[in-house]
């Protein structure tokens, strides 16, 4: 997976969120798109990801565009868990729209998850610690090669932040991955490359 950013813009009436934002991405290696809170991050990553439009400017992936849903998985603050379900059915209803890599059970992603305790438990009872750890989690072991995270680290413990960065890296390779961050360096020590928002304004 390889997305071109050509001379993006975004912008709310009269107000440019970003603009003439030209940049690579590319497969296998890690990006972090870095500003204040309000500085244009998440909603730069729903342009990469198709679910918001550039006002300007192309987004060309090495998928076909219609698609791209399909080849990409999200972690973010405000994608919502379906509070209703248990974590084994939350994880059983994602398989059924995206793979889990290695072929994971559920058994096994619960396992990897650290939530044994909690396999039949319904998500509105989960702590927020806990609802950011499934969504990561079910995100990250999607098997898809474009990974996007928004502000990972929130609501995560230093045990969790710790669990974070240990899955992430044992499935990262041949991935493309995205990680939003106000500069909290424990969300994107990974990657190689890092974004500036702030100077595309």
């Amino acid at each position: 997976m390889n997305i071109s950013l050509k001379g993006i813009g975004k912008r709310y009436n009269r107000d440019w969120i970003f603009r003439n934002l030209s940049y690579e991405l590319s497969a296998g290696n890690g990006y972090a798109i870095l500003g204040a809170n309000g500085s244009g991050k998440s909603t730069l990553l729903q342009v990469i990801a198709g679910s918001a439009m550039a006002s300007e400017g192309n987004v060309e992936y090495s998928q076909e565009p219609e698609t791209i849903y399909k080849h990409l998985s999200i972690a973010a603050p405000y994608l919502e868990l379906f509070e209703e379900y248990t974590l084994r059915e939350s994880i059983d209803l994602q398989a059924k729209f995206k793979p889990y890599r290695d072929q994971l059970s559920t058994d096994a992603i619960i396992a990897t998850l650290e939530m044994e305790n909690a396999a039949n438990k319904e998500v509105k009872y989960f702590s927020s610690g806990m609802k950011q750890r499934l969504k990561l989690g079910l995100a990250i072991l999607s098997d898809v090669p474009l990974l996007l995270l928004d502000e990972p680290c929130s609501n995560l413990d230093h045990a969790s932040v710790q669990w974070y960065q240990a899955l992430l890296q044992k499935h990262s390779a041949n991935r493309l991955i995205i990680v939003c961050s106000n500069r909290q360096k424990d969300e994107y020590s990974f990657c190689k490359q890092e974004l500036l928002v702030e100077n595309y304004k």
